[in-house]
């Protein structure tokens, strides 16, 4: 770096100053003085090059050329919890048990895909209200909402895994209800503002939202299916549709997996088992990865720094 130059009477003149010296040096004003120099080894508006084959993640994007690494963000949700165990199987399991120790394996397993991270809505065994497992997914802005459940039924010979999503026939008044209280202050609700003062026309926008997160919920939970018909029995052979509350998400893909009956002795044994629920999360996520190799999801903020 030049810090210092050479004057000759003539330039000094020119400028207005007295001459100097001859050979005398001169440290330019607007310039530090050598012994303030620090090193610098990049220089900010020109980013080192990795060699070709090496893969820069902390380079930052040429205008007009913005790279994005897309974190493909998948909130788990294990039912109940704390004073609801959710149902209870004839040797004594609870259902919330079951499936904590399933989320945690799925986790774990898309923790470790590249291109996926995932959050819990409880990673405990605590209560945690149906609309605030919701908010937690839209939180951190999750592409993806799995609610994890063990079915149980009246009739001890009921078995199969089934996967639901919520019914496009309208909500309930409960969930209509809590929709209005939790959702409807906001200024955004999955990108559909109801700040609007018509509030039919603010239905409209929710409905239009809902309608089309219904149909990717249907793309997902078909997928996912079909994965767990390789490790159990179905207990119908399509993706059902329910009013669930915890489906509710205007903005995310929900699907709500029932993974076996816990009320049938022989299912509720597989439960309990750690390689089947090993098994149980392997499936799920090939169903995910299934359904994102074919519509991938659209570009957001990196998700990473929201997770917990």
């Amino acid at each position: 770096m030049a810090l210092i130059e050479k004057k000759t009477p003539e330039d000094a003149v020119q400028g207005g100053q007295q001459p100097d010296k001859p050979g005398e040096t001169v440290v330019l004003e607007d310039k530090p003085r050598p012994d303030e120099i620090k090193p610098e080894t990049t220089k900010p508006s020109e980013p080192k090059e990795k060699p070709s084959g090496g893969k820069e993640t902390s380079r930052p994007s040429r205008p007009g050329k913005q790279e994005i690494t897309r974190l493909i963000t998948i909130a788990i949700d294990p039912g109940h919890g704390g004073e609801d165990p959710g149902a209870v199987g004839a040797a004594g399991s609870y259902e919330k048990n079951i499936t904590l120790a399933i989320g945690k394996l799925l986790r774990e397993r898309i923790n470790a895909e590249p291109n996926m991270r995932a959050m819990l809505t409880r990673d405990g065994d605590y209560f945690v209200p149906l609309g605030q497992r919701v908010q937690k997914a839209r939180r951190v802005q999750a592409d993806l909402f799995v609610s994890i459940h063990a079915d149980a039924f009246i009739r001890p010979d009921a078995r199969g895994s089934s996967v639901f999503v919520l019914s496009n026939k309208g909500a309930s008044s409960t969930a209509a209800r809590w929709l209005a209280q939790k959702e409807n202050a906001a200024d955004l609700i999955g990108g559909v503002n109801l700040g609007v003062k018509d509030s039919h026309l603010a239905k409209t926008l929710l409905d239009l939202s809902q309608t089309a997160t219904i149909n990717d919920s249907m793309k997902v939970a078909k997928a996912v299916l079909g994965e767990l018909g390789n490790i159990n029995a179905l207990h119908k052979g399509s993706v059902e549709e329910a009013g669930f509350a915890v489906l509710k998400a205007p903005d995310i893909p929900s699907m709500l997996v029932e993974t076996a009956f816990i009320s049938n002795p022989e299912e509720e044994q597989r439960l309990r088992s750690e390689s089947y629920q090993e098994k149980m999360a392997e499936a799920i996520l090939r169903g995910i990865k299934r359904y994102f190799a074919k519509n991938p999801p659209l570009a957001k903020t990196d998700k990473l720094a929201l997770l917990d």
